[in-house]
């Protein structure tokens, strides 16, 4: 069965669904999203490598994880399906960050990403186990070296990473 995402108007109000395969085009509609920032009772926080074989953005590192909420689904609990969908943990303490964050995007082959996007904050306790589909490798950095290296090699992560952590105050 499809994976539907839920479509948008302007005013961020929900207008209607479509599968998610056809909706990362070159004229992506605006569509429901989330992102997720994981963290470890050390404070080291999670950041991940898409999977090769991902549509947009390919093989770039990457917020610990994404994804689409279900229409009959809310985001908090798509964030923690996905969680154990991409990762193989469970989360918990899951804080809204930019709960109103939205981005466009286009990918060197075309592919827009076209969502509101809010960004949460959550801990885990459990090792990391990654689908081989939706993650390549992981590694767990500091806060500042991820601000660090985003801003030292922005080609190399996702631009919804980067806009976040400039909205968060932690790409200056």
């Amino acid at each position: 069965m499809s994976e539907l995402v839920v479509l948008l108007d302007d005013a961020g109000t929900r207008i209607g669904t479509a599968p998610k395969e056809t909706v990362h085009t070159g004229q992506t509609p605006l569509h429901l999203a989330f992102s997720c920032h994981v963290t470890r009772a050390d404070g080291l926080v999670l950041v991940t490598r898409r999977a090769l074989s991902k549509r947009t953005w390919p093989g770039v590192w990457t917020n610990s994880f994404c994804g689409h909420p279900a229409p009959d689904e809310t985001i908090e609990d798509a964030v923690v399906r996905r969680a154990q969908r991409e990762l193989g943990i469970r989360i918990h303490d899951l804080e809204p960050m930019l709960p109103d964050f939205r981005y466009r995007a286009v990918d060197a082959s075309g592919i827009v990403e076209h969502e509101v996007c809010p960004v949460f904050s959550a801990i885990t306790d459990d090792e990391v186990a990654p689908a081989p589909d939706e993650v390549a490798e992981f590694a767990w950095i500091t806060p500042t070296q991820l601000r660090d290296a985003v801003a030292a090699a922005p080609f190399a992560f996702s631009p919804w990473l980067a806009l976040q952590l400039r909205e968060l105050g932690a790409g200056d």
